[in-house]
């Protein structure tokens, strides 16, 4: 019978005593094979699985069968809250068991976030897409982590049968995550692995580099869907990039894999966030897209401007419009950039102008660059330019 790895001392990778339990079934399974024989899991892993999986439905720590199978420690400081971690760790344990049990290979597979594995499952077309991000927002917009638990409960078992396996090391991370301070960096990981342009369709082959175009470039006004895209879109206003569930379809950024699996936010997620939102607001009620090339917030501020002239009230317009204006153009950073054009997008949506997002996206990309220091006196320069040129002609 193989036996798990009880060598004394310090695990390299973690800092542990031991491996966690489901690192420990791989390392059983691989041992087997190391041997020439047929890969199989020890008695000691099957014994231990059917412990982790009568462990769903009850709390941590009641189940004495599940307690050799912690990593985390419980210190006897009088207190009766279980850490985090050993939460964390015994759902984790629990979740491990359902996506283990009936599988002849180890799921754990490490660097396979939660939303690497929903997009692979997506691709096995064992579900339809819709399907798969309905069920990766559940679980992204759980309210706590028994809710979100609950969803994963439903999810593992999908991804068991389509062959996808998961990383539970960081699994473990991220429920021990939910809820604290760290939580938006782990809902912004599962939206870029779910997002990644460049993972490879397995009919695809290789990802040939080509940057897919942006939502707002190929949005069309008379999809069934189209009300129900920009009403995502919109809920994102205000909030955190990458940590809107309801947006992640729609983001298009490219990223290190190792960037999207740390959750990183930079500053082309934060552009591409912004744009999205925007176009969003103005696209709405319009049954021609929004999104016109070549069209600068200048060009479209001295058009609004032109519009305000012909009414009986012009005058008062056109000098609050040349004011809102001029302190655009005065931002100091990316931030300040995007409240002003979201107060100045809802004026462009009620005159019917239309506004170029892809210029928009690398203003908001560049505007406070360090590595681009000029880049906001030059647009600057530009729309101003813009602007008078449209007013005037």
């Amino acid at each position: 019978m193989t036996t798990p790895c009880s060598t004394p001392g310090i695990h390299p990778a973690t800092g542990r005593a031991r491996p966690f339990f489901w690192e420990e079934t791989v390392q059983d399974w691989q041992a087997t094979r190391k041997e020439g024989r047929r890969p199989e899991f020890s008695e000691y892993v099957a014994r231990n699985l059917r412990a982790a999986r009568e462990g769903v439905s009850r709390e941590a720590g009641t189940d004495p069968a599940l307690r050799p199978l912690h990593r985390v420690h419980l210190h006897g400081d009088g207190s009766d809250r279980l850490p985090d971690r050993y939460i964390a760790e015994h759902h984790t344990l629990t979740l491990f068991g359902l996506h283990q049990h009936a599988a002849s290979e180890p799921v754990h597979q490490p660097d396979v976030g939660l939303g690497t594995a929903c997009l692979l499952l997506r691709r096995s077309e064992a579900l339809t897409q819709a399907a798969v991000e309905r069920r990766l927002i559940a679980a992204a917009t759980a309210q706590d982590l028994h809710e979100l638990v609950q969803h994963l409960q439903r999810l593992v078992p999908l991804l068991r049968q389509a062959g996808i396996g998961l990383d539970y090391t960081r699994l473990f991370r991220d429920l021990t995550a939910w809820g604290g301070p760290d939580h938006n960096r782990v809902l912004r990981s599962w939206g870029l692995q779910y997002t990644d342009p460049g993972t490879p369709a397995p009919e695809d082959g290789e990802f040939d580099g080509q940057e897919r175009a942006p939502y707002w470039a190929t949005f069309d006004p008379g999809s069934p869907q189209a009300g129900a895209e920009l009403a995502a879109l919109r809920s994102g206003t205000g909030r955190e990039p990458g940590t809107v569930a309801a947006m992640w379809p729609f983001h298009r950024t490219h990223m290190a894999s190792e960037w999207r699996n740390k959750g990183s936010l930079t500053r082309d997620l934060a552009a591409e966030h912004t744009a999205l939102t925007l176009f969003a607001r103005h696209q709405q009620t319009h049954d021609r897209r929004m999104h016109l090339a070549d069209t600068s917030p200048g060009t479209a501020a001295g058009l609004l401007l032109r519009k305000a002239a012909a009414d009986s009230d012009g005058k008062a317009a056109t000098a609050a419009l040349e004011r809102r204006f001029g302190v655009l153009l005065t931002s100091a950073d990316a931030d300040e950039l995007a409240m002003h054009l979201r107060s100045l997008v809802p004026l462009l949506n009620q005159a019917g102008v239309g506004l170029d997002y892809n210029l928009l996206r690398t203003a908001l990309r560049t505007w406070d660059d360090p590595r681009r220091p000029d880049a906001a006196t030059s647009f600057r320069q530009r729309w101003d330019r813009d602007f008078h040129i449209a007013a005037s002609s």
